[in-house]
C-alpha cells in the first residue's frame, strides 16, 4: 500500500512535480521557479561569481545574465529601478552585479530605459572605480554611441561640488585598463564652472603634458605627495590636504606615522576596515590613540550606516582577522582582540534595527553538499558558513528560536546569540554533509510535536532525495498542529529555484544577505506583509 500512498497526491517524492508549474532543479528534484525580479534580486545581491555545486560559474552566471537582458528588453525602467534601489541602499555586497545590470539596460533597452539608466548612473556608480567597471561592462555589449557618452559625460557632471570630483580624480585613477583621461576623451563632458573645467582639463592633459594644477586642496597635496621625500612629510601632507592612501607614495605605507595620519584625517570605514591586517601588523594598532580611532568607528552606528559597509564584508573582514593570516598572500600578524570584538558587534548593527516579531520560529539551516560547494557574493564564505551568520542575526533579534541542521537527516545546532561570528562559522563548517531533503524542518516539527509559528529554511533549494515536498510537510504540519505556520524561505545562490510556493501567501521567498531581509522576516512573521 505504500507505493500508493507516494501517490495519492498529500506526500509525492521529491524526484516527480507535484503540479505543472515546478521546474527540475539542478539536483533532479522538482521545486518552483522564481520570478524574475526575484531571480534579479539574487544576481544583483549574491552574484554568481564562484558557481555552486552543480553549475559552474559560467553557467550561473549565463542564466542570470539572460534574465536580465530580457528585463532589460521588456521591463527595462524596472530592472533599472531595482538596481538603483538596491543599489544605493547598500543591501547587496558588491556593487559589480549591479553596474553590470546597468550597462545591460543602456545596452539592449529601448529608448526610454536606456534614458533612465543613463540618468541613474551617478547614483550606482558612486565611484570612479564603478565608472570604470561600468564602461568595461558596457564596452562589451556596444560600441560609445549617444547615450553612452553623454551618461560618462554626465557622471563627471553631476558632482555636489568640485572638491568630491577633485577626490574622485585624484584616488581613483586607473581601473581595468582604463583612466579617466581616456574617458574624458571620449565623452567630452561640458563644465558649466571655472573649477569643474579646470579639473577635467587637469585630468584630460594627463601628468605627462603640461597643465594648470586646479586650486582644489586635495590635487594640490596629490601633487606634492608624487615628490615626498620621508614617510614624515607624507603624514604632513595627509594632515594638510586630507588625502586618501592610493595618493601618497607606496614606499611611505610601511610608516606607521603615515597610518596613524591618515586614521587622523578621517580615514574611510571601508578602508579601515580593509586595513586592519595592515595596521596591525604594522604596529600601527599598538598606538593607544590609532586603536582607539578603529574601535571608535566600528561602534559608531552612524558611521556604519553612512559607510554602506555592507555586513558581508565586516564578516569577511572578521574570520581574516581573527585569522591572523590572509586568505592569499604570506602575511600573517597577532589579532587586536577587542578588534575582534568591535568587527563582531558591527557586523549585527550593519543590518540596523530590526523589531522583534515575538514568534515561535524553528531556523533551518541546510548544511547538505550543494551547500558547502561555491562561494556568497565572491566571497571566501560558502553558502553553508555564510548561512551560520545568517542565523546569528535572527538569534539576536527573536526571542524564541530553535536552531537545526538539516541534511539528508536532522541534527541540533547548538548555535547562541552570545557566540561571536566566527565560531559559529566554524561550527557549521565541521559538520558532515549528505544529500538534499528540505522537507526535514517540517517532518521534525509534525514528529515531535512541536509549536512553531515560522519556520526559516537557509537553502540553496537543490532538493531531492525526501519522500515528500517541502510545501506538502508544511501543509501536513498546519493541519496537524492547528497553527497557520508561515515559511520564509532564504535563498542562498543566485540560481533560479525556490521550495517556496508562489501561490501560498503563508510563503515567502527572500535573498540571502540583503540587508532588508531581517526586518522583511520579522513583518512577514507579524503578519504585515
Amino acid at each position: 500500500m505504500s507505493y500508493l500512498e507516494q501517490h495519492g497526491g498529500r506526500a509525492t517524492p521529491q524526484s516527480e512535480p507535484t503540479s505543472p508549474d515546478q521546474v527540475e532543479n539542478n539536483a533532479g528534484g522538482y521545486v518552483f521557479a522564481v520570478d524574475p525580479l526575484t531571480r534579479l534580486r539574487r544576481f544583483l545581491i549574491l552574484g554568481s561569481e564562484g558557481g555552486s555545486y552543480y553549475a559552474s560559474e559560467r553557467d550561473l552566471t549565463k542564466e542570470n545574465v539572460e534574465v536580465v537582458r530580457e528585463l532589460a528588453r521588456n521591463a527595462g525602467p524596472t530592472l533599472v529601478a531595482e538596481t538603483a534601489a538596491i543599489s544605493t541602499s547598500g543591501r547587496a555586497p558588491s556593487n559589480e552585479p549591479a553596474l553590470y545590470a546597468l550597462a545591460v539596460a543602456i545596452s539592449h533597452g529601448d529608448q526610454e530605459t536606456k534614458r533612465v539608466a543613463a540618468e541613474m548612473l551617478p547614483l550606482v556608480a558612486r565611484t570612479g572605480t564603478h565608472l570604470f567597471h561600468f564602461v568595461r561592462y558596457a564596452q562589451t555589449q556596444r560600441g560609445w554611441g549617444r547615450t553612452l557618452r553623454w551618461a560618462v559625460a554626465n557622471w563627471y557632471l553631476t558632482h555636489r561640488s568640485p572638491d568630491r570630483l577633485a577626490y574622485q580624480l585624484v584616488k581613483y585613477r586607473q581601473r581595468d585598463g582604463w583612466t579617466h583621461r581616456d574617458l574624458l576623451r571620449l565623452a567630452h563632458p561640458k563644465a558649466t564652472d571655472v573649477e569643474t573645467a579646470m579639473l577635467l582639463q587637469w585630468a584630460a592633459r594627463g601628468a605627462d603634458e603640461e597643465a594648470a594644477v586646479p586650486p582644489d586642496v586635495v590635487v594640490q597635496g596629490f601633487v606634492k605627495a608624487q615628490t615626498a621625500k620621508t614617510p614624515a612629510e607624507t603624514a604632513k601632507l595627509v594632515l594638510d590636504y586630507g588625502l586618501p592612501r592610493e595618493a601618497l607614495n607606496p614606499e611611505h605605507l610601511t610608516d606607521p606615522a603615515v597610518w596613524c595620519a591618515m586614521l587622523q584625517a578621517g580615514m574611510p570605514l571601508g578602508a579601515m576596515v580593509r586595513n586592519l591586517a595592515n595596521m596591525t601588523r604594522l604596529g600601527v594598532l599598538d598606538r593607544a590613540y590609532a586603536r582607539g580611532v578603529v574601535l571608535d568607528t566600528l561602534t559608531d552606528s552612524d558611521a556604519l550606516k553612512g559607510s554602506r559597509l555592507h555586513p558581508l564584508a565586516l564578516l569577511i573582514a572578521l574570520k581574516t582577522y581573527a585569522s591572523g593570516q590572509g586568505f592569499r598572500g604570506s602575511n600573517v600578524w597577532t589579532p587586536v582582540p577587542r578588534v575582534i570584538d568591535a568587527l563582531d558587534a558591527a557586523f549585527y548593527r550593519a543590518f540596523g534595527n530590526v523589531e522583534v516579531s515575538g514568534k515561535r520560529i524553528l531556523l533551518a539551516l541546510d548544511v547538505s553538499g550543494s551547500m558547502s560547494a561555491g562561494s556568497v557574493a565572491g566571497s571566501p564564505l560558502t553558502p553553508r558558513e555564510a548561512s551560520a551568520a545568517l542565523a546569528l542575526v535572527t538569534l539576536a533579534t527573536e526571542q524564541d528560536v530553535e536552531v537545526v541542521a538539516f541534511s539528508g537527516g536532522m541534527v541540533p545546532l547548538g548555535l547562541s546569540a552570545r557566540q561571536r561570528l566566527d565560531d559559529a562559522v566554524r561550527t557549521v563548517s565541521g559538520l558532515p554533509f549528505d544529500r538534499t531533503d528540505c522537507a526535514l524542518p517540517m517532518l521534525y516539527a509534525s514528529k515531535h510535536q512541536k509549536e512553531f509559528d515560522a519556520f526559516i529554511v537557509l537553502t540553496d533549494s537543490e532538493t531531492w532525495c525526501g519522500s515528500i515536498h517541502p510545501k506538502q510537510a508544511l501543509d501536513q504540519y498546519r493541519e496537524r498542529s492547528g497553527i497557520a505556520a508561515r515559511c520564509a524561505v532564504v535563498g542562498m545562490v543566485a540560481n533560479r529555484f525556490s521550495i517556496a510556493d508562489p501561490n501560498d501567501a503563508g510563503m515567502l521567498d527572500v535573498v540571502g544577505f540583503d540587508t532588508a531581509t531581517p526586518q522583511l522576516l520579522s513583518d512577514f512573521f507579524a503578519g504585515n506583509l
